[in-house]
C-alpha cells in the first residue's frame, strides 16, 4: 500500500467526520500496488443513507479530507447501505483492501 501513515490518518479522519463513526473506507485501484509508482488515491467509502446527494456527500468529503492533507487526485466511490451498489463498485470492492 503505497501511503503515508498521515495520509492514512487523514483518510480515516475525513470518513468518520462526513459520513460518521460506522463508515467504512478501503483503498483500490494502483496505490495498492507496491510495485508501482504515482497514480491518484482511489477510495471506497461505505456509509449509511443520507439525505443529501451523493455528489454534496463527496464533495464534503473532499473538503474535509484537503484540511488534513494537500489537494491531490483523489476519487471517491461512495456505497450507501441498503442500496444497489453500480456495477462499478461491485467491481473495485473484489480487489479493495481496508486501511491499516
Amino acid at each position: 500500500m503505497r501511503l503515508k501513515q498521515r495520509d492514512i490518518g487523514a483518510i480515516k479522519r475525513a470518513t468518520s467526520e462526513t459520513f460518521g463513526a460506522s463508515a467504512t473506507v478501503r483503498l483500490f485501484g494502483s496505490r495498492v500496488r507496491d510495485d508501482l509508482r504515482g497514480g491518484d488515491i482511489d477510495l471506497l467509502i461505505e456509509a449509511d443513507r443520507d439525505d443529501r446527494a451523493e455528489w454534496r456527500r463527496v464533495g464534503a468529503y473532499r473538503d474535509a479530507l484537503f484540511r488534513h492533507i494537500d489537494e491531490q487526485k483523489v476519487d471517491v466511490v461512495l456505497i450507501e447501505r441498503g442500496s444497489t451498489p453500480s456495477a462499478f463498485a461491485r467491481l473495485v470492492a473484489l480487489d479493495a483492501v481496508p486501511l491499516p
